[in-house]
This record gives structure tokens, sequence and C-alpha cells, in this order.
């Protein structure tokens, strides 16, 4: 995962976004789709339209910094929204980048009862 601060805003676009955007097509996308700021220290994340490919766009305080990973097998779990984007904790991201359905992620009794 990105080093980033725990207090760090992570938004993923909702839909489908063009792969072969780089640092100034995907700012134009958070500016205008998102309206939100690219230089905020949020970080952005962007799926491509098999769903193996990802972009994550992030300004570190120095300058805009553009990841990318793509699955060798199985696809990124995405929203199904009508909104322009939905906001993760970092801990859903975490599992987002590692393929895990974040949307479904459940404590379960006996690790809440361990200690």
């Amino acid at each position: 995962m990105i080093p980033q601060p725990t207090s760090t805003r992570i938004f993923l676009a909702c839909g489908v976004t063009d792969m072969r955007k780089g640092f100034d097509g995907l700012t134009v996308l958070v500016q205008d789709g998102l309206r939100k700021k690219s230089h905020s220290g949020a970080l952005f994340a962007f799926r491509g339209e098999r769903g193996d490919p990802i972009k994550l766009l992030w300004f570190d305080g120095q300058g805009l910094c553009l990841f990318s990973k793509r699955m060798d097998r199985g696809r990124f779990v995405w929203p199904l929204t009508a909104t322009d984007a939905v906001t993760l904790s970092s801990a859903q991201a975490s599992m987002l980048l590692e393929g895990i359905d974040w949307r479904r992620a459940e404590r379960t009794l006996a690790a809440t009862l361990v200690g």
C-alpha cells in the first residue's frame, strides 16, 4: 500500500475510466468529474473497463504520484452506484488492492473475543 497518513481520504471514481489517461487526464477527471482538488492530499482510484487494471492518483505534498496495478487473475471489486465517487477507509483500500471484496468485510465474533 502507498505510505500515507491514516487521515488520508480515499475516493473511488465510480464507473469506467480510460486507462490510457495519465497525470493530466486523471487530474481533469478529479477536478471536473468528482469536483475535488487533485492536490488536496486525497487518494483517487480509477478502474479500467475490463476490471483488472487500476490507477491511483495521489499528491504527496511535493508532486502528483501515479500508481498502477493490473490483476493477473480476477478483477477489482468496484461499486455499482450512480454517484460520482465512493469514499473508502484505508483498510478497505488495502483490501481492494489485494483483490478482496471490501464491501463484505466483517469482523468475526471469534476475533472480537480473543484477548
